[in-house]
């Protein structure tokens, strides 16, 4: 109509980096580029350490981390808000650096009695720094399983769905993992 002002969206108004969370999403969902590199700038740095963690070389865990936030753009109108975009980003960030390492040699079927047993971590704080290179030295099956269940939080079955295992063999690759760590770790507990 002739003389009548547009209406203008207000978000479009808000700088990205001081837009609410809500703000933000309706922002990216309208591909605004500005937005996205706002919620990149404000996930990336704890979404690498996943990555990280999981695949345990640095080009690796870079390249999930791009493929994940490609993959959160492209998905975006999937996310419900049932969760924090924070939460709902690190799982298909996660399960995309687990996709990178699945194409990496398969895991090791191991006899499930190990899986049951308890091992005894000793009463010694660890420096964070001989800690983390310890579990970056864990063979890739192990240190997956064991970031996700210790570092990350999952339940077994949530990470043999994940990975394309058993729950046996998530339970297994753990001790294993945790009795690879004690090793490495001996000499300065």
């Amino acid at each position: 109509m002739i003389g009548q002002p547009k209406i203008r969206d207000a978000t479009r108004l808000i700088p990205p980096a001081r837009m609410t969370e809500a703000e933000l999403i309706a922002a990216c969902r309208r591909q605004d580029r500005r937005a996205q590199k706002e919620l990149y700038d404000r996930y990336s740095r704890a979404m690498y350490t996943a990555c990280y963690r999981i695949c345990g070389d640095f080009d690796l865990a870079n390249d999930a981390l791009q493929e994940g936030f490609l993959k959160v753009f492209q998905k975006l109108h999937t996310f419900r808000e049932e969760s924090t975009i924070g939460a709902w980003m690190k799982v298909v960030i996660v399960r995309t650096a687990l996709n990178r390492l699945r194409r990496k040699p398969r895991y090791e079927e191991l006899p499930l009695h190990h899986a049951e047993e308890e091992l005894d971590w000793g009463h010694t704080p660890l420096d964070t720094e001989y800690l983390e290179r310890a579990i970056q030295r864990l063979p890739d099956g192990y240190r997956a399983v064991f970031v996700l269940i210790e570092v990350e939080g999952y339940k077994h079955q949530e990470v043999a769905d994940m990975l394309g295992i058993t729950v046996g063999t998530s339970k297994s690759q753990l001790f294993h993992a945790k009795k690879k760590l004690r090793d490495y770790l001996k000499a300065y507990v």
